[in-house]
């Protein structure tokens, strides 16, 4: 059966954005971002809540900008062509190879796991993975930690009082300032 993973770069006190909004502070280096370059190869599809759908939109026509790197290019190849799905109750149309989606959380990632292949269904966005977490549907929870303190704003982990026991899979370091963190959730 494919995994669920949820996938974020998040702040040392816990938080995706901060409490203005912001996630300036996350720009990877050059390693962060070959690692994520090499996650979305194992990445059947991606589930995506509004806000990061919006984010993530610009590298629709990213590959246009004649200054992008060889690594954003890389990326832009990887990620344009994969199936997406969007949650969103405001938007009416998306772009690309992305769908609206049309059930819940708990239902598309059970349609999605119904379906063959065994590359990862990736969740982006804090609001949707509590929403799969709260049913027990993520398997792995994977964090880049930044050296940073933003005080508030939207936390990593929903803050719902459930344990949830995990087991530590995998840990690494990134040019001394970032680290990798991988768990997968005991079952």
């Amino acid at each position: 059966m494919r995994k669920v993973t949820y996938s974020m770069n998040v702040s040392l006190d816990g938080y995706i954005v901060g409490p203005d909004g912001g996630f300036d502070w996350s720009e990877p280096d050059d390693d962060v971002f070959r690692f994520w370059i090499d996650d979305i190869r194992g990445v059947d599809v991606h589930l995506l809540g509004r806000r990061l759908y919006e984010t993530m939109l610009y590298w629709e026509t990213a590959d246009q900008d004649p200054s992008l790197g060889d690594d954003q290019r890389e990326w832009t190849a990887l990620w344009n062509p994969l199936p997406k799905v969007v949650f969103s109750t405001t938007l009416s149309t998306v772009q690309g190879a992305a769908r609206l989606a049309s059930g819940s959380v708990a239902e598309e990632i059970k349609r999605l796991r119904a379906e063959p292949g065994d590359g990862q269904i990736a969740i982006g966005g804090a609001t949707l993975a509590a929403q799969a977490a709260a049913s027990g549907l993520i398997d792995e929870y994977r964090a880049i930690v930044y050296p940073v303190l933003v005080g508030g704003g939207i936390p990593f982990f929903a803050r719902d009082e459930r344990r949830v026991d995990l087991e530590l899979v995998d840990t690494r370091t990134f040019n001394s300032k970032f680290v990798g963190l991988c768990y997968r959730v005991k079952r």
